[in-house]
């Protein structure tokens, strides 16, 4: 894993690409030089993205789904082998939230979000497997989060999913170890997306009680995509095997490092405190 990632004339596939990181990646991506198989459900924020990205000079393909689509998402190799010839990174970066207590949680809710969040990842990543091993040199990336290093109250459901990808994410780099093909997990933390507004929270919650947890989840995304696309960028590069992004990701990993128990009783008054 020594040699770097070259972007210039790959293909990558981007899930997620319409909006947030995935977009800044995608953007960032072509001005590298790298052909785009770009893949969201929202099909108007996905063409700007195209557009943007086609201005670079560099091939770029829509395909609009799902990621809950288990039909859709499987055939997608094949259309991006089918429009590029072929695939030498995958980003896994789409991903849903879902807020509130686990007690008050739908289990249909539950469902939606292991679906887009682990279970889309898991599918896709198989299915692309074979172009990504026919190359000399791939790589797989998946983004997990700051809450696939710690479990806050309230992200039952969300942080059991990142810490899901963080441990899919982490068997997968063991096991192509020595092998063409790298695998990178990043975790980000507050990252200036719209993932807290269109967070599902439960039916039978009092929607004030929502709303104010809402302004307060976003009031901790402060930093911008374009600074994730850019360590992303370098992760995928140097071919890192992990990438934290964030001071708040840092402090995370930190804390829970030396408090592997009781972090929550430091981070919760932090949280309190901003």
């Amino acid at each position: 894993m020594a040699q770097r990632f070259v972007l210039r004339g790959r293909i990558a596939l981007v899930t997620g690409a319409a909006s947030g990181i995935g977009a800044a990646l995608s953007l960032a991506l072509a001005e590298r030089g790298c052909a785009l198989a770009l893949a969201d459900r929202d099909a108007p924020g996905l063409a700007e993205t195209a557009r943007a990205a086609r201005a670079a000079g560099v091939a770029v393909s829509e395909h609009v789904l799902d990621l809950a689509d288990r039909e859709a998402l499987l055939a997608l190799p094949e259309a991006v082998r089918t429009r590029h010839g072929g695939l030498q990174l995958l980003v896994n970066n789409a991903g849903v939230a879902l807020g509130g207590r686990f007690e008050e949680t739908h289990p249909a809710d539950i469902d939606w979000l292991m679906d887009v969040n682990l279970h889309a990842v898991m599918r896709l990543t198989h299915a692309c497997l074979p172009l990504l091993r026919a190359e000399p040199q791939a790589q797989i990336v998946n983004l997990s989060s700051v809450f696939g290093i710690i479990a806050p109250a309230g992200q039952a459901a969300y942080a059991a999913s990142k810490f899901a990808v963080r441990g899919f994410t982490e068997a997968l780099r063991h096991e192509f170890e020595g092998t063409g093909l790298g695998v990178t997990l990043v975790h980000p933390g507050g990252v200036a997306t719209a993932i807290a507004r269109n967070a599902r929270t439960p039916r039978a919650m009092d929607p004030r009680a929502a709303a104010e947890g809402l302004a307060a989840f976003e009031r901790l995304l402060t930093l911008r995509p374009e600074a994730a696309a850019a360590a992303i960028l370098r992760g995928i590069e140097a071919r890192a095997p992990r990438v934290v992004i964030g001071a708040d990701a840092r402090r995370a990993l930190l804390i829970q490092r030396l408090m592997p128990v009781r972090y929550w009783s430091l981070i919760r008054r932090a949280v309190r405190d901003t």
